[in-house]
């Protein structure tokens, strides 16, 4: 929306007093309607007239039960500026969801004649995004497209499993490449898999629950696993942390086996360097398996990688983009 600056717009020296006042009240459709700022309530009860165009705008209801009259009414720039000069009087516009931009633009226009003898005009936002606003629109938007996509509405946790893969395997490109445009949107591209598997989940017989209860199960365990953070519990180094982390985790899983948990169905390298981490973190002396062929090789090589702190996976996936540059190379590619 293209607002008025939130500046005063003085008249010219010979036009006299300035002639009232118009504040253009904006709020956030992310923030539960009746939460508005302190200024914002003011503005209200103290204006001449509060006028809004929308009859159905959230935050009626609201401002009248706080025993503010609301105007119904869509004036032109030109009609406000002379409702204003009726002895200067203040009003409040309650911006609609569109903002109404073509008042905002008439307003602009007449202010920047320099022949009219103008109001104040401000700008009064009367509530604010939090962050984390634009996931309220994710879900909104993706609960649409379920409703009403032919495809969308047809698809299930099984269909989308893929998915789940490939945008994983495209994130983890993006931070291996340092690619900061495509990192932010690769991440939204696995966060749309989340939402998408609540909202599917919503629907389920015997067992649904939302995107509100994947979050809440997360930070119910994010705080439970920082207690140095939420709790009475103290932590100084990454190591501590970590040992925090694994104790707290071990409460909640209590695993026969410290294999229990990891996924079978991951690339080699890492389902190797996945078993060898917890079997280092837990202490316990595994001969490693010795036998013919390359397999064994490479799991010898991934455990060493993973005790000395390397990534196998991704060191590999380093050596394998280095050999696809040799390849371009060699086909006389290097420059495209």
């Amino acid at each position: 929306m293209n607002e008025p600056e939130a500046h005063d717009h003085h008249t010219p020296a010979d036009a006299g007093d300035i002639a009232g006042r118009v504040i253009l009240l904006t709020t956030s459709h992310r923030v539960a309607p009746g939460l508005l700022s302190w200024q914002a309530w003011q503005a209200l009860r103290t204006a001449d007239e509060v006028l809004c165009a929308d009859s159905a705008h959230p935050q009626l209801p609201y401002v009248k039960d706080a025993g503010v009259q609301v105007t119904i009414a869509s004036p032109t720039a030109r009609e406000l500026v002379d409702r204003c000069a009726d002895g200067g009087r203040a009003l409040v516009v309650l911006a609609t969801a569109e903002g109404d931009r073509q008042l905002t633009d008439g307003l602009a226009r007449l202010a920047g004649s320099g022949r009219e003898q103008m109001p104040n005009l401000e700008l009064l936002p009367g509530s604010y995004d939090l962050p984390g606003a634009r996931l309220l629109d994710l879900v909104q938007v993706m609960d649409r497209i379920r409703r009403e996509c032919p495809w969308s509405k047809q698809r299930t946790h099984e269909d989308l499993a893929k998915y789940a893969i490939e945008e994983a395997y495209e994130l983890v490109e993006a931070i291996e490449t340092d690619d900061r445009e495509e990192l932010r949107e690769e991440l939204g591209d696995v966060l749309l898999q989340v939402v998408f598997h609540a909202r599917i989940a919503e629907e389920d017989a015997d067992e649904p629950f939302s995107v509100d209860d994947v979050a809440g199960g997360i930070v119910d365990k994010l705080i439970h696993r920082h207690p140095h953070v939420f709790g009475d519990d103290t932590a100084t180094t990454p190591e501590e942390v970590k040992e925090h982390w694994l104790r707290t985790k071990a409460e909640e899983k209590r695993r026969a086996s410290v294999t229990d948990g990891v996924p079978v169905g991951q690339p080699g390298l890492a389902l190797t360097a996945k078993l060898g981490s917890r079997v280092r973190t837990a202490g316990l002396d595994v001969p490693v398996p010795t036998g013919e062929g390359v397999g064994y090789e490479l799991l010898a090589l991934a455990l060493r990688a993973e005790a000395d702190g390397v990534d196998p996976e991704a060191a590999l996936r380093a050596a394998a983009r280095a050999y696809r540059d040799a390849v371009r190379t060699t086909e006389g590619l290097t420059d495209q």
